[in-house]
């Protein structure tokens, strides 16, 4: 394995580093304390001066609009932009478009691409992704209670989903709905293609989530489909494809997260290490808090650099051979990297006192909106699990 950065990536994670720096560091406080839907301006400004950098895309190919990384390449990207809660969002390549785009790139046909792909690579749409359910696992793509039947020409669903991500403002969803009852639980489902204002589809609520509700971009969201109709030309990919397809947007998207977390751990890393060395410390306990927060220091150290590594030893092997062959180093780093993420943004708070759990820095909405990376896209125990199952097919186990 060769983790050398190319120089043409490392003076694009040097731009990326000062752009965030100076341009989105500003926002930080404003994004804290106010609705994202009210930053809107302000964030296309900083959207098109990123695209003016050539720091837009950075995930796609070149032909694209994008600037051609490859997966090991985008991580090291993903992580400094990841220091930021804004970070991905004014470069355009936040979740759930950066995997929409991935779909489509994929598995769209001309004029879907036409439609749908080009606007969000250009910036000018959001999108949204609906699988996740009340009442069924969120962690088993192959259960799920959505339909979308045959009437003519079109497809009609019906079903509820929930923890639809950006769904407040997105122009479309992808939403994933059983469409072959009757096939092999890995073929059953299908991607379809629902514009935002089909009859039919319909926004409920922004969820609250640890306390906030958010809007627009940032925000979480449950969604009905109730009859609703859209032509059967939505099809993403073939019928019954829906879970082979989510799986191909699951092995990169965890990569993408889990540099993202590392960027995060990185900018609570610094802050931490920055307010242990000049924070004034009463008179007679100098040399026990110290030294606890040198511990601190030193834990998270070594658990940071750990996760990068796992990590973007997993990106190289789908780089190599697919997301298939690195099941088992993409279930580790979901779960490991998780971990690593709320230990070192915990240690981090703690360092800061009563600051750290306010809104003068991201430590503490990090803290609320992070808690859920041990939980979407499978728990850690259905991980842990899936890798120890099969593991011990290796030694015997049945």
């Amino acid at each position: 394995m060769d983790f050398t950065i190319p120089e043409n990536t490392q003076s694009m994670m040097r731009a990326i580093r000062d752009f965030i720096q100076h341009e989105v560091y500003p926002l930080e406080r404003e994004f804290l304390n106010t609705s994202f839907r009210d930053m809107l301006p302000l964030l296309v400004e900083k959207r098109e001066k990123a695209k003016a950098m050539g720091l837009w895309a950075p995930h796609l190919p070149a032909e694209l609009g994008g600037q051609g990384l490859s997966l090991l390449e985008f991580a090291h990207v993903s992580e400094e932009l990841g220091r930021s809660p804004l970070g991905h969002y004014v470069c355009n390549c936040q979740a759930p478009d950066v995997g929409n785009m991935e779909i489509l790139m994929l598995h769209g046909t001309d004029e879907q691409k036409e439609r749908y792909l080009a606007p969000l690579i250009a910036g000018e749409m959001r999108s949204c992704f609906s699988m996740t359910e009340p009442g069924y696992p969120g962690s088993n793509p192959t259960w799920m209670g959505a339909t979308a039947v045959k009437d003519g020409n079109d497809y009609v669903i019906n079903g509820e989903k929930w923890f639809t991500t950006a769904a407040d403002g997105a122009a479309f969803t992808i939403v994933m709905a059983i469409t072959n009852p009757e096939a092999d639980r890995y073929l059953q489902a299908s991607m379809v293609i629902v514009p935002a204002g089909s009859p039919g589809f319909k926004l409920v609520r922004n969820t609250s989530v640890m306390g906030e509700t958010g809007s627009d971009y940032a925000s979480h969201a449950e969604v009905t489909f109730d009859n609703c109709r859209v032509p059967q030309s939505n099809l993403l990919g073939p019928e019954g494809a829906g879970f082979v397809i989510a799986q191909e947007r699951l092995g990169p998207g965890r990569i993408h997260h889990c540099m993202r977390w590392i960027g995060i751990c990185e900018r609570a890393f610094d802050l931490m290490c920055g307010w242990a060395a000049t924070r004034q410390v009463a008179p007679g306990r100098t040399l026990g808090s110290r030294q606890i927060a040198r511990t601190w220091i030193a834990e998270s150290r070594a658990e940071i650099n750990a996760a990068r590594l796992m990590v973007l030893q997993a990106a190289w092997k789908i780089d190599q051979a697919g997301s298939s062959a690195a099941r088992n180093e993409i279930s580790l780093i979901k779960f490991y990297v998780a971990g690593v993420l709320q230990r070192v943004l915990d240690r981090a708070i703690q360092a800061h006192g009563g600051m750290g759990v306010t809104d003068n820095l991201p430590l503490a909405y990090w803290y609320r909106f992070e808690r859920a990376a041990r939980i979407y896209d499978g728990t850690d125990e259905v991980h842990k699990l899936a890798v120890a199952r099969r593991i011990l097919r290796g030694y015997g186990d049945t």
